[in-house]
Formats: structure tokens, C-alpha cells, sequence
């Protein structure tokens, strides 16, 4: 079986398995919250105004631009890949798209560089779980192949890893 039929077949088993129209709804709704990575710039600008602590604060705003570098990454992979959404037969995606190109998932991209830059001064656990959860939603949903939220997951984590610090000591290293 070749990697294409086999992330079809994985697409079609999250298409058609486990779905009510309550849950349905419920995931989309779901879903919705990571478009443009609009829960994670949310969380990061919260966390940021709530914190009193400076090295906190700067841990979130690192946060931000690391999910707004990640969103803007992943559109230009995107448009040198060019791959096109999934079309299943009799089974229409279940939540819109924002653009006709899938790979690789901006949902997941940015989910999991969330979770890694945002684990310094949030549980990971808890990040980690939603991160899963809204990239999950996308096959869920029909609007990407299984591939391409591995693809995502994998170059959110990446980016998240690389990203200077622009701290206090990365500021005395240029002095």
C-alpha cells in the first residue's frame, strides 16, 4: 500500500467513524478557535497582560511571535507544495477552509509551536492535549490528510525549538 492510499484510508476512517451531529458541531466549533492561530495569539497576549513577572512576560511574547513566525512559515510551505485539500466522494468536509492548499496543517503548525514555547510558563500537559486535540480535528473534519497534520505537528515543534531566545543573555552575547 502505498503512503498516498494509506492516508487516504486514514482520512476516510476519521471522516466516518465516531461522528454525531452533536459532535460534529462541536469539533468544528473547536476547530474554529485555531484559524489563523487566533487561540494561541489569544492565550499568549492573556497570559502576557496577566503576569507580573518580567521574565514570564517576555517567555509569552516570545510565545506570540513564535506562533505568528509559525503561521507565516507554514503559508510558504504551503504555497511551494501546493497541495490540494482532500475531496472525498459522498463525504463533503464538514467545516470550511480558509484556502484551497493543505499541506502542511496551519492548525497543527501552530498548535504544537504553541505548546513548546508557551511550556515554559504553562502546564505542557494541558497544551500539549489541545495541541493533539485541535490538530485531530482537521481529519476529523475532512478538510486534511492525516499527513498533513503530522507535517504540521512536526514543523511547529521544529520552529518552536529554533527560535532564539532574544533574552537577557542573548542580549549580552551581542554587546
Amino acid at each position: 500500500m502505498s503512503l498516498r492510499s494509506l492516508d487516504t484510508a486514514a482520512l476516510v476512517f476519521a471522516r466516518t467513524r465516531g461522528h454525531t451531529a452533536t459532535l460534529d458541531r462541536l469539533v468544528a466549533a473547536f476547530s474554529r478557535a485555531g484559524e489563523h492561530a487566533a487561540c494561541w495569539l489569544a492565550l499568549g497576549a492573556l497570559g502576557a497582560a496577566a503576569t507580573n513577572d518580567p521574565e514570564h512576560r517576555r517567555s509569552w511574547v516570545r510565545g506570540i511571535r513564535i506562533v505568528a513566525g509559525a503561521y507565516a512559515l507554514n503559508y510558504g510551505v504551503k504555497l511551494v507544495v501546493r497541495r490540494s485539500r482532500p475531496e472525498l466522494a459522498d463525504l463533503a468536509p464538514l467545516a470550511p477552509a480558509v484556502s484551497r492548499l493543505s499541506f502542511p496543517s496551519a492548525h497543527a503548525t501552530t498548535s504544537f509551536a504553541a505548546a513548546r514555547a508557551y511550556s515554559r510558563v504553562a502546564p505542557s500537559t494541558a497544551l500539549y492535549g489541545i495541541a493533539a486535540t485541535l490538530a485531530a480535528s482537521r481529519p476529523y473534519l475532512g478538510v486534511h490528510y492525516p499527513t498533513d497534520v503530522i507535517a504540521g505537528a512536526l514543523l511547529g515543534t521544529a520552529i518552536a525549538g529554533v527560535w532564539p531566545d532574544g533574552g537577557s543573555e542573548a542580549a549580552e552575547a551581542c554587546r
